[in-house]
């Protein structure tokens, strides 16, 4: 019986992924949500891969000096084209998989779990972190299956080496991205509604990245130092305030002099790309990374629940005392005592009646 229960133990998740990263994998598991797409990809993959054979190496990669971090021009047919395989890796790692994370939050809300996970130690972060950290850790997961068809690409010959790590990086960091924004967007009630925040979520993000890389690239004359951290700052800031959407729905107490946090976190959606846009304006296009950083942090802080200080102490329980008897001192009752025995009459005297 023990060899038993050490046979299922062994095959557990691990605890230091933590309680709701192994709750949301295991329902992921059970609704095929790794491996339906895990055998949609290689299938595409593998056509993608016959497609290129067929094709001149020179249409697979057409060079260009901005093959960066979040250019996703270079997934699209055009100057900057890599090729069918990466437009299925775009289409699966950056559109389907991510987009999933629609239904994530709708499951709490609805049914209510939300006020019972946060009676427990976990707080509001820490569930949107783990139902982001499982969808984006499958999104790289599925990813990383496809490091055989790439270097299978590179022996063919005619693959730019650094290009392909840009278009890796650029998977890695959108869809960390736009899974973080879905997250936030399944918060919301109703799929018209879901689809509405997301469209702003996607928007602001485009605007951003047009007025911090293109500026860039343009300064430095393609994807250089600036221009990838630039990328880096952009991937800080969207993920954060997606995170920061999701976590402002699942607050318990509103109170009636704040504003409504997730009101403040769509204002910030808004406001991001003209922030950014004078970030990089001011240092004349070079680091608009500095004004994506500072909203990521505005983000972050912008919902805190009011605490006191440490050094105030809480406040004394005003519960009421049940009502306490008058004391009795020790000589009344002794007196009380043998008024009781004069009164109680003894077994012999019953008898005698």
């Amino acid at each position: 019986m023990d060899s038993s229960q050490d046979w299922w133990k062994s095959r557990d998740l691990p605890e230091r992924l933590g309680p709701m990263m192994t709750k949301e994998l295991r329902q992921g598991l059970r609704r095929g949500l790794f491996l339906y797409p895990f055998i949609g990809i290689q299938v595409f993959a593998i056509a993608a891969m016959a497609v290129e054979f067929q094709m001149n190496i020179d249409d697979i990669e057409k060079s260009t000096e901005f093959g960066g971090p979040l250019n996703f021009l270079m997934f699209f047919p055009g100057e900057m084209f890599s090729g069918p395989f990466w437009v299925v890796v775009g289409l699966i790692c950056l559109v389907m998989m991510p987009l999933g994370g629609l239904m994530l939050m709708g499951q709490e809300l609805e049914e209510g779990n939300h006020e019972l996970l946060l009676m427990t130690p976990l707080s509001r972060w820490k569930v949107v972190r783990g139902k982001f950290l499982t969808l984006w850790g499958i999104c790289l997961l599925t990813f990383s299956s496809l490091l055989p068809y790439a270097i299978v690409r590179y022996f063919i010959g005619g693959i730019d080496v650094g290009r392909n790590i840009s278009l890796a990086l650029t998977v890695v960091l959108g869809s960390g991205m736009i899974a973080s924004g879905a997250i936030g967007a399944s918060s919301f009630k109703g799929m018209i509604a879901r689809i509405g925040v997301l469209g702003l979520f996607l928007g602001s993000m485009a605007l951003s990245m047009m007025a911090c890389l293109m500026s860039a690239g343009a300064r430095t004359g393609g994807a250089g130092v600036f221009f990838h951290l630039n990328a880096y700052g952009i991937f800080f800031c969207y993920t954060v305030l997606g995170l920061a959407m999701a976590r402002s729905r699942i607050r318990l107490v509103v109170h009636h002099y704040e504003v409504k946090p997730s009101w403040m976190i769509i204002g910030l959606l808004f406001f991001t790309p003209f922030v950014i846009g004078m970030a990089a304006a001011v240092t004349t296009g070079y680091a608009g990374f500095v004004g994506a950083i500072g909203m990521g942090f505005v983000a972050w802080y912008a919902d805190v629940t009011p605490k006191a200080p440490s050094w105030v102490n809480a406040p004394v329980p005003n519960v009421p005392q049940p009502p306490q008897l008058p004391s009795v001192p020790e000589e009344g009752m002794d007196v009380l005592a043998s008024a009781e025995e004069a009164q109680v009459p003894s077994s012999s005297e019953k008898e005698g009646d």
